[in-house]
């Protein structure tokens, strides 16, 4: 369902892509000095470089503009390098994520092609070289993923030092970074602590890894990350919560649905992947509160088999859907959709930050990948 406007469009949305282009032209430049550094220790480490290269190519950057305009709403030069690099710090430790995610979720792909870990393994096939290529595809992918983490901080740490408030920034990037391992842990878990078939307790445990492994990084510290950097006070960083925290977890709750009833060719990922991973979302604790006992074991039988056939994954689609677990993920998403934009109206920032982050918001709201 659509969410109906209430601020007017402008040429913003120009800047907005200018900006998206000078992120991935800054990306570029950086990895190509980093790629010269891997050269010059040896022509065989610059595969780690050429990975998180590909990886950052392209897409929404979508934690980057909002850092964007959290920097715009505090008063910040949309046109400051500073905001440019906290941008393409974020870009980085997402990309950091995503290789170690598709390590942990077992993924094959990502965005359309061969996951860092499953591109490693191809290596070491194609070379003929001795040893498990298996091993060694995940070996080197957990050393991409660290790689792109300390990019990550090496390129934040210089945009906070270059702020008005090095110390707020650097504390917050922390949190985020932190709450992301932490999420991480706790979502794979989940996979394998069966937590009984208490709903409410699968709903607040399904909550808590959406919020601190996605929601967060994904929305809440980009946005927060951006105003503090120019120098909003705690006022102004509670209105941005406001916004950012239903947002946040409005869009990892349709990353759950795309998990599951996702198009494949939109995605870039095998559809019902979640439910050969075992993920415990929202969408699975919905479903042990509305469905019968024995659908209910139908679905916990399904969670977690690496083997689940289409047609499996059909039948379970079909379980969820016609239960009615899908329905209230979908009611929550407009629910917390209109929680996030009758924040932003109430928010004392920049009007052009406003117009662009309704913007992305709604973008956001009515995604289908």
């Amino acid at each position: 369902m659509p969410f109906p406007s209430s601020v007017p469009q402008t040429t913003d949305a120009d800047r907005e892509s200018a900006f998206v282009q000078a992120v991935g032209v800054r990306l570029v430049e950086l990895l190509d000095g980093y790629h010269g550094r891997a050269a010059a220790i040896s022509d065989s480490a610059t595969p780690l470089v050429e990975s998180i290269a590909g990886l950052v190519r392209g897409g929404k950057r979508m934690r980057a503009v909002l850092s964007w305009w959290g920097w715009q709403g505090a008063g910040g030069n949309p046109d400051d390098p500073l905001i440019l690099d906290a941008a393409v710090a974020l870009e980085l430790f997402q990309a950091a994520a995503l290789i170690h995610d598709d390590i942990l979720d077992r993924s094959d792909t990502r965005r359309g092609a061969p996951s860092i870990h499953r591109a490693f393994e191809a290596r070491h096939q194609q070379a003929g070289w001795r040893q498990d290529p298996g091993h060694f595809g995940v070996s080197a992918a957990v050393l991409t993923g660290d790689l792109c983490l300390s990019l990550s901080e090496e390129v934040f740490a210089s945009a906070a030092d270059a702020s008005t408030n090095p110390a707020g920034a650097r504390g917050l990037f922390n949190e985020m970074r932190f709450e992301v391992m932490a999420g991480q842990y706790l979502d794979i878990l989940d996979e394998v602590e069966v937590p009984g078939q208490d709903p409410a307790e699968a709903l607040q445990r399904a909550r808590t890894v959406l919020r601190f492994k996605s929601a967060r990084y994904s929305v809440v510290h980009p946005l927060g990350l951006g105003g503090i950097l120019s120098g909003a006070d705690g006022d102004m960083l509670e209105h941005y919560g406001r916004f950012s925290a239903p947002l946040g977890e409005a869009f990892q709750l349709q990353d759950d649905l795309l998990g599951v009833f996702g198009d494949p060719e939109v995605t870039g990922k095998p559809a019902g992947d979640d439910l050969r991973e075992g993920k415990r979302t929202e969408l699975v604790a919905h479903a042990l509160d509305l469905l019968t006992p024995s659908q209910v074991a139908e679905v916990e039988a399904a969670l977690g088999d690496p083997d689940l056939t289409p047609e499996a994954v059909s039948r379970i689609q079909t379980l969820l859907e016609s239960g009615g677990a899908r329905a209230r993920v979908e009611s929550e998403v407009l629910d917390l959709g209109d929680a996030s934009l009758a924040a932003l109206a109430e928010a004392p920032m920049d009007q052009g930050a406003k117009v662009g982050l309704e913007r992305l918001a709604r973008q956001i709201l009515d995604r289908k990948r």
